[in-house]
C-alpha cells in the first residue's frame, strides 16, 4: 500500500494520449488451478486492421499472494517480462483490469503505465469500486462510475444489449480518449480484441506448461519406480 501511495502522484492525468495509435497492446494473465503457476501474455495489434503484429508470453509463479487491491504486485513482474520480449513498442497498453477505479486510485493499468512510461488504460469485466447508473442498451452508451464523489471511470456498453465493461484511465490518457479507443477495439464482441487475443495466448501457454509439468511428474514417478525395484 505504501508503494502504491508513493507511485500514485506519478500518474499523468493531463496528457490526453494518442487519438490514433498505430499499435495497441493487450495484456492478460491466466492462472493454473491452485494458483501456483501463471502465464502472462502481451499481444500487439495493428490498430486499424486489429491483426496481431507481435506477441510475447512468459510462464512462472505468482510473485505475490492474492490480496484485493494489490493485484498488480501479483502480475506485474510476469507482464513486464513479457513486454521486454516484444520487438515492437506499442503506442497504448490495454490491461485486463482497472486503473484509477481502485481503492487507492492506483490499479494495474496505472502501475504498468508509470513503470513503462507508456499510455495505459484498464478495461475490466467486473467493477472493483464505484457506483453508477446502468447505461442505455445501445453500443457506445456509457455512464460515469463514481467513488467518494470522484469520477473514476466509465461503464461502457460495447455491444447492443450486452453487459457493459468498466473503463478507467491508467496513465497518459484521458477518459474520453480511453472510451473511444475501447469502442474502436470492440467491433464485434463485448471485450476488446486486445484482451481477447492476449487471453487466448496466455491460456494456450498455460495449458502447454501444465502439460509439461504433468509429463515431468510422470517421468519422475517412473524413475522412482525403476529405482525401487529389486534386481
Amino acid at each position: 500500500m505504501a508503494v502504491q501511495e508513493e507511485l500514485r502522484p506519478l500518474v499523468d492525468l493531463v496528457v490526453p494520449g494518442p487519438s490514433a495509435p498505430a499499435t495497441v497492446a493487450g495484456l492478460d494473465v491466466a492462472y493454473a488451478e491452485g494458483g501456483d503457476l501463471l502465464a502472462a501474455a502481451v499481444t500487439v495489434l495493428d490498430a486499424r486492421s486489429l491483426a496481431v503484429v507481435d506477441s510475447a508470453v512468459g510462464v512462472g509463479r505468482p510473485a505475490f499472494g492474492y490480496v484485493p487491491g494489490l493485484f498488480a504486485f501479483r502480475e506485474l513482474p510476469a507482464l513486464l517480462a513479457a513486454l521486454d520480449r516484444l520487438t515492437t513498442t506499442p503506442d497504448l497498453l490495454v490491461c485486463d483490469g482497472h486503473g484509477l477505479a481502485h481503492p487507492r486510485r492506483f490499479g494495474l493499468a496505472c502501475h504498468l503505465g508509470v513503470v513503462t512510461g507508456l499510455p495505459a488504460i484498464g478495461v475490466a469485466k467486473t467493477p472493483l469500486v464505484g457506483v453508477w447508473d446502468q447505461p442505455s442498451a445501445e453500443r457506445g452508451s456509457w455512464s460515469s462510475s463514481r467513488d467518494g464523489g470522484e469520477v473514476v471511470g466509465r461503464v461502457l456498453r460495447t455491444r447492443d444489449g450486452v453487459k457493459p465493461v468498466f473503463v478507467s484511465v491508467g496513465h497518459r490518457m484521458s477518459l474520453e480518449n480511453a472510451t473511444a479507443q475501447v469502442l474502436a477495439l470492440t467491433p464485434r464482441y463485448r471485450l476488446p480484441e486486445t484482451t481477447r487475443t492476449a487471453d487466448r495466448l496466455c491460456r494456450d501457454a498455460l495449458a502447454e506448461a501444465e502439460q509439461a509439468r504433468w509429463l515431468a511428474g510422470q517421468s519422475g514417478h517412473q524413475e522412482v519406480g525403476r529405482r525401487s525395484r529389486k534386481p
